[in-house]
């Protein structure tokens, strides 16, 4: 269901200064769009680990910016919400974790300049693997959940502009997303994005 992503690069870089647990990067098939895993100190009461570091995430080069945080939380197994992003002047990056549930993950380069142009990445994340999705700016995100009850939590570094929000087509053959089989809920907006021109 879910395609294994393509990491070129996995780091374990800690800034000078930095203790304690460290996230670890995998720079997916996209360039840009990373798979973050915390680096987890277990014991018997259970674990301790990091989700977030603003040194990290900028020692990276990814952009460690948090102007807004969001809940999405879906009633329903086959919710799909996407694929959105934002115009210039309001491009942002997401930094995206499944709190409860799992869902089938979806980011689409829509860098004009890109290697990767309309190139998609695909990734299972669930409350249960703690892994999280760095999605930059100049790419549409969306999501579709597996279970009942699913919430995912979005750090973004952009506020909402509703006059710069945008999509694509969570189906539109130029991106030939695999999306799993469901009866599906969205609305009607997120169903009827025109064909991509591009």
């Amino acid at each position: 269901m879910c395609k294994t992503p393509v990491c070129l690069s996995e780091s374990h870089a800690r800034p000078r200064g930095n203790t304690g647990r460290k996230l670890i990067f995998r720079e997916t098939n996209l360039k840009g769009a990373f798979l973050i895993e915390p680096e987890k100190r277990e014991d018997d009461r259970g674990f301790f680990a990091r989700s977030f570091c603003r040194e990290e995430f900028a020692a990276h080069g990814l952009n460690p910016k948090v102007m807004q945080c969001n809940i999405a939380f879906n009633r329903r197994k086959g919710t799909l919400r996407g694929m959105h992003f934002q115009a210039a002047p309001y491009q942002e990056a997401k930094l995206v974790r499944c709190t409860k549930g799992s869902v089938y993950d979806v980011c689409i380069d829509l860098r004009r300049s890109s290697t990767t142009f309309k190139q998609h990445f695909a990734v299972v994340l669930s409350a249960r693997d703690h892994n999280m999705v760095y999605i930059p700016e100049g790419f549409a995100h969306g999501m579709q959940t597996l279970e009942d009850d699913t919430e995912v939590f979005y750090q973004m570094s952009q506020v909402y502009s509703p006059e710069s929000a945008r999509g694509v087509r969570w189906n539109d053959p130029a991106f030939g997303i695999e999306w799993p089989a469901a009866e599906r809920t969205m609305t009607e907006k997120d169903r009827t994005y025109p064909d991509f021109a591009g």
